[in-house]
């Protein structure tokens, strides 16, 4: 029966593989894509992802049911909430300029199955995301010409009653969809001319609505007699802020067009800083317009402002509000295209998913394949399903991205510089092949035993310690955590941090409805899981961090990430056990892709050589005292990423 059962280096072997991060090309500004994009066009493209229709119907929305007039205040703390993630994407864009966003985010710093896993999730989102927006793009045209387009179709087509499909098939929105696959396959550079019209008239109409809205605005509308500003309380402004939240997650679109920008280092964080700026400015205004024009409880939730100017007599200007929707909605539809061929197009570059939608087109040089196939798609599930349902997928799969982004901000933060760390799956030792110029770790190599003899005593006060050694301040207290590998206990402190996390707010949002716990066991696990969080917090930031002036970094690492991941989790567990239910059977269908597909064809699968025996040499760690460890490793025409020898040996005087 023990024959069978698998061997403990066996199962070390799979778990290397299951996270194993990507390795990097030495010249990343090297694609096979067409870099054309400026600044202000990355700016544009982020400002079309975020400013679509919400802008139009969730302002009311919120105002009316959730927030009332503080709805203000529930737009600029989903701004700030936003801008932590946001800030997290603008550090890995302008450092690994390369398509894929999330997944390659999580890629180069966390493992392979996670980086698959994100981009598996990412992939629905982009497809239900695409599809929604054109179904409300037909809905919202329809309206306008009194819904004769689905008087017509339910008459002539039929309709139907089946769960998960419309109740009629909706070819304007698949038609819409299939008319914006074809102009994104032209090129990056036709996509962005597109969304630059769509984008002018989209900001034009808003500024008329500021324009005119504080022209006809009234005070009163805020006083106590029609309610007041916040007549929901904290309550209502914390849940306005969690709806608020999504209306922000189009800035991922500008990460995931870094390897089409001319100047990446540069123009992604300002793009995503000017983009996330101008949309939360946008949020803020309209709502105060709104809210100042009519009162609060008297908006109408579906249209809300074309319905306030037909009420103070401009029944016109929803003309101008009706086209400024669908050209919100048109860049919406263009930023989802644009973004999900491209991180599909990552993953078959790394053998992760299917090769053939790694293929570039010469001449526009975009992803047609992953293009058209997914465009296609896309119009499929416009046509015919009922995407009400799985519209909190969306939810989900974006705030499981920021999460993974901002944990890998603080693991790629405190790792050493390329070329001074072991490759993945070695034994946790640096290599043995010596590092010219590295003061106080330079490895010296040596062909006999009795050569370590010469090694002598160095002052550690003087040495320059690397990225995720512990502080010399903290050396003395915490000296038991010097003998551990640089970024090791970084790593684990992350873990940490984030199963704390998740205890932390599930405590918080199941604790007295769900679980019913008394008071005293409530506060003492808040009280416990509050101090595992800070406690990991303070370990991280115990230990040594990169700072690079070349390019854009996110400030008060680890805090900036670690609020990030806090918050994301908390409005993860605020979604529906429903919306959990699909999301691990969609998991589990990636998983299957995954391990029949994906582990085999990685192309890091290429870059692990086969064990083989060789002679041994000898290499001394220099240290601060006479005590020295000196290990048997392979000859310098070894690969870097190669897994110790299994013939090695390990000695300490």
């Amino acid at each position: 029966m023990a024959r069978w059962l698998p061997r403990s280096t066996d199962l070390t072997r799979f778990c290397q593989k299951l996270n194993r991060v990507k390795t990097l090309e030495d010249d990343m500004m090297e694609t096979s894509f067409n870099r054309c994009l400026s600044t202000i066009d990355l700016t544009l493209l982020g400002i079309g992802g975020m400013v679509g229709s919400g802008l139009y119907v969730l302002t009311g929305t919120v105002a009316k049911e959730i927030a009332g007039p503080a709805v203000i205040v529930s737009f600029i703390i989903a701004g700030f909430a936003s801008l932590l993630a946001a800030l997290c994407y603008a550090e890995f864009g302008a450092r690994v300029p390369k398509t894929g966003s999330a997944y390659m985010f999580t890629y180069v710093s966390v493992g392979e199955i996670w980086a698959f896993l994100i981009g598996w999730n990412v992939l629905l989102e982009y497809m239900i995301g695409g599809a929604a927006v054109a179904r409300a793009w037909s809905g919202y045209l329809d309206s306008i010409f009194n819904h004769k387009i689905k008087n017509f179709t339910e008459t002539h087509v039929g309709a139907w009653e089946v769960p998960f499909l419309a109740h009629y098939p909706d070819f304007l929105a698949a038609a819409i969809l299939l008319v914006a696959t074809a102009f994104i396959s032209f090129g990056a550079k036709v996509s962005s001319w597109l969304n630059h019209v769509f984008s002018a008239i989209s900001m034009g109409v808003i500024l008329f609505i500021l324009i005119m809205g504080f022209v006809l605005a009234q005070p009163k509308n805020w006083s106590t007699q029609e309610g007041g500003f916040a007549p929901y309380g904290l309550s209502g402004i914390m849940a306005g802020t969690a709806t608020c939240f999504y209306a922000f997650v189009g800035f991922d679109v500008i990460a995931a067009s870094s390897e089409e920008a001319r100047n990446p280092q540069r123009a992604v964080p300002r793009a995503i800083a000017f983009s996330l700026g101008l949309a939360t400015g946008a949020y803020i205004l309209v709502s105060v317009v709104l809210t100042l024009m009519v009162p609060w409880h008297t908006l109408d939730p579906d249209s809300a402002l074309a319905d306030a100017f037909y009420r103070r007599g401009y029944a016109w200007a929803g003309f101008l509000v009706a086209a400024g929707s669908i050209c919100a909605m048109n860049t919406v539809l263009l930023s989802n295209l644009f973004s999900l061929p491209r991180i599909v197009y990552a993953m078959a570059e790394d053998g992760l998913f299917f090769q053939v939608f790694s293929r570039v087109h010469p001449r526009t040089q975009v992803p047609v394949v992953g293009i058209v196939v997914f465009g296609l798609l896309m119009a499929l599930l416009a046509l015919v399903f009922d995407l009400e349902a799985l519209v909190q997928f969306l939810s989900i799969g974006t705030l499981l991205a920021y999460t993974f982004v901002a944990a890998s901000i603080i693991v790629l933060r405190f790792q050493q510089h390329k070329g001074d760390v072991p490759a993945p799956g070695t034994s946790g030792r640096p290599n043995a092949e010596p590092h010219e110029g590295t003061s106080g770790g330079e490895l010296k190599e040596y062909e006999s035993f009795s050569d370590k003899l010469h090694l002598v005593d160095r002052d550690k006060s003087k040495e320059q310690r690397e990225p995720g050694q512990l502080k010399a301040a903290f050396e003395p207290y915490l000296e038991f955590l010097s003998d551990f590998y640089p970024g090791e206990v970084v790593t684990v402190a992350v873990v940490t941090l984030m199963v704390s996390a998740i205890c932390l707010c599930s405590i918080l949002v199941f604790g007295n409805t769900h679980l019913h716990l008394p008071t005293w066991s409530y506060s003492l696990l808040l009280v416990l899981f509050s101090l595992g969080f800070l406690l990991s917090l303070l370990l991280i930031w115990a230990h040594e961090q990169q700072h690079s002036t070349q390019t854009f970094q996110i400030p008060l690492v680890p805090l900036s990430p670690a609020l990030s991941i806090i918050l994301n989790i908390y409005l993860m567990l605020k979604l529906s056990y429903m919306t959990w239910l699909r999301f691990a059977v969609w998991l589990l269908l990636g998983l299957l892709v995954y391990f029949g597909y994906g582990i085999w064809h990685s192309k890091e699968n290429l870059r692990e050589p086969r064990a083989q025996r060789v002679s041994a040499r000898y290499v001394v760690f220099p240290g601060s005292s006479l005590e020295e460890r000196v290990q048997a490793v392979q000859p310098s025409c070894q690969p870097a990423t190669g897994l110790p020898d299994t013939d090695t040996d390990d000695y300490k005087r």
